[in-house]
């Protein structure tokens, strides 16, 4: 892929050993593959980040369970991090919809195809009626959302593996066959 690109933006292995907050971490941050550019890493880094994005609450959680993940499977740590930032204040609604939706899906439930609304007639009311209202609320989504983000987490985690793996495959087919054509043209023109 294009690994010669992102070369210019990442540090050497050399310097993140002697980088001196890294380096008391000792062998935890120093594995070759939480800092390289190849195929497995980057599969890796890209599904534990999408695992990682789905964690409920903001990027520094998401970013601290992105990094301890990406070192437990050495995989990419930098490009793991990043890549949970598809879950943002843009993208969260529609996935907890889906993850949901997917929640009831594997729980049997028939509860209709939308969440519960949530009692927006109480506006009026004070805060010790809003409070049971939403508490109530909650709970009615809760068993479905508890069980759809893990399995959407994971079904997102497997196929943004695979599909990294693949067009990273492809790519490399692909190069293949272009430095085969330009050798044939060279060896045809002498």
């Amino acid at each position: 892929m294009p690994r010669k690109f992102f070369r210019k933006f990442l540090p050497s292995h050399e310097s993140v050993r002697n980088h001196r907050y890294i380096a008391r971490f000792g062998p935890w941050l120093q594995h070759h593959n939480l800092w390289h550019l190849h195929r497995r890493s980057v599969a890796g880094g890209i599904a534990v980040g999408l695992f990682a994005g789905l964690v409920p609450g903001s990027n520094p959680v998401q970013f601290t369970v992105a990094a301890l993940l990406a070192i437990a499977f050495r995989v990419n740590l930098p490009l793991a991090a990043v890549v949970t930032l598809y879950s943002n204040p843009f993208t969260i609604v529609p996935l907890y919809i889906v993850a949901f939706k997917l929640g009831q899906f594997v729980l049997f439930e028939s509860g209709g195809s939308q969440l519960p609304e949530l009692a927006f007639s109480l506006e009026g009311k004070g805060f010790g009626e809003w409070i049971p209202s939403a508490l109530h609320w909650l709970a009615s989504v809760g068993k479905p959302l508890a069980v759809g983000l893990p399995v959407l987490a994971l079904l997102l985690a497997l196929i943004g593996y695979f599909a990294t793996d693949w067009a990273w495959r492809i790519y490399v087919r692909c190069a293949w066959q272009r430095r085969r054509k330009k050798r044939a043209q060279r060896e045809g023109k002498s």
